[in-house]
């Protein structure tokens, strides 16, 4: 196994926290109460970790995740996850979430489709809240059906999930009733 090595780091929404090993980010940790919250949280994820200066690549994703999550665009589709023990279902469900972009949404169903069987909603639903790569593998971005919010399993529940689509500007949930106005989608009222 490789050794794992973890680091705290500031954000607009808090002190995050993310781990990693040799085969890449093997963690990330939303900010939870507080630093030493956040820090018990990775260290029950992952006891062997040691606290370090990151490595240049893991330095890149943590500056991606503050950039992100200050308004800026960031993707992370080429960033190395270590899926060493992740099932593979749960594996399949994170390669497609990961092609949701920022200010994008996606359903459990409309994955489970892309996995071939819209049946396995609820199961992709069970694999997105033990997504140990939040951000990375950007759970926050999949609703429920009709896009209501679903849970979410991460620090603050529902409420970040908000807070972080929010950030990224996404449009969620059901249309409202003017929303298919013309002003609305141009941003000017006719004269």
């Amino acid at each position: 196994m490789s050794e794992l090595g973890f680091a705290l780091f500031d954000t607009t929404i808090g002190r995050c926290g993310i781990a990693w090993s040799g085969r890449g980010v093997a963690g990330v940790q939303l900010p939870e109460k507080s630093e030493r919250s956040t820090r018990s949280r990775v260290l029950r994820r992952f006891p062997a970790a040691r606290e370090s200066v990151p490595p240049p690549p893991i330095q890149r994703v943590i500056d991606g995740i503050g950039a992100l999550l200050r308004g800026e665009t960031s993707e992370f589709g080429h960033v190395s996850i270590d899926v060493e023990g992740v099932p593979d279902f749960h594996r399949r469900v994170f390669d497609v979430a990961r092609g949701i972009r920022p200010g994008a949404t996606s359903t459990y169903g409309e994955i489970a489709e892309r996995l071939g069987d819209r049946h396995l909603a609820r199961e992709v639903a069970q694999a997105l809240g033990q997504n140990p790569f939040p951000i990375i593998v950007p759970c926050h971005r999949v609703l429920a059906a009709g896009g209501k919010m679903g849970g979410f399993s991460a620090p603050g529940g529902v409420r970040t999930k908000l807070r972080l689509l929010s950030i990224e500007g996404a449009q969620y949930g059901e249309p409202m009733l003017f929303d298919r106005l013309p002003w609305a989608v141009s941003g000017r009222r006719p004269a």
